[in-house]
């Protein structure tokens, strides 16, 4: 193939046209599709119980197959909370791609990472500057126990260096 300077319009064309096209991944992210209750443990502090809240969630595949929308909504701290997420997997980079946006920040989240070889537990990370806590990385993983049950985990490791765990949502499809 000739150096990017020198290719032809029909090999650029070939190149992304071959990317753009939904695969095994996006099929992934397809079967999460619906409706879902959900139940919420958030820890504020990591040596005293959980909060708890339930919610619902309503997921779609976004742009023919290639983006799955989360729109939630719940209770935080009995506040109502609202966040919005959109997941991908970059089929250039081999990486699972996630945004997320909420109703208790003006931040919105970058997260990216990989799925196990089973292809059903997908583990990204994110950058954080948390206003109390201060820069924070965030690991989020995102396990499908079966085609009505997924679990969420969120974890946080800052300034210490100790990994705690902050959320715990368990999805139910609705039927």
């Amino acid at each position: 193939m000739k150096i990017v300077g020198e290719m032809d319009m029909q090999e650029v064309m070939a190149a992304y046209s071959k990317l753009a096209i939904p695969g095994a991944p996006h099929k992934l992210l397809a079967d999460m599709t619906g409706s879902w209750s959900t139940k919420t443990k958030y820890w504020m502090e990591p040596d005293k119980p959980p909060m708890e809240s339930a919610g619902t969630c309503e997921q779609k595949m976004l742009l023919d197959g290639r983006f799955l929308q989360q729109e939630y909504t719940g209770e935080m701290m009995d506040r109502p909370f609202n966040g919005i997420g959109i997941t991908g997997y970059d089929s250039n980079t081999g990486k699972y791609v996630s945004t997320w946006m909420d109703n208790m920040s003006t931040a919105i989240l970058y997260f990216e990472g990989t799925a196990e070889a089973d292809s059903k537990t997908i583990t990204q990370t994110a950058l954080y500057d948390d206003p109390i806590k201060g820069p924070m990385v965030w690991r989020s993983v995102t396990k499908i126990v079966d085609k009505n049950t997924i679990l969420f985990g969120l974890y946080g490791t800052g300034k210490s260096g100790k990994e705690d765990k902050m959320m715990e949502i368990t999805y139910t499809r609705k039927r």
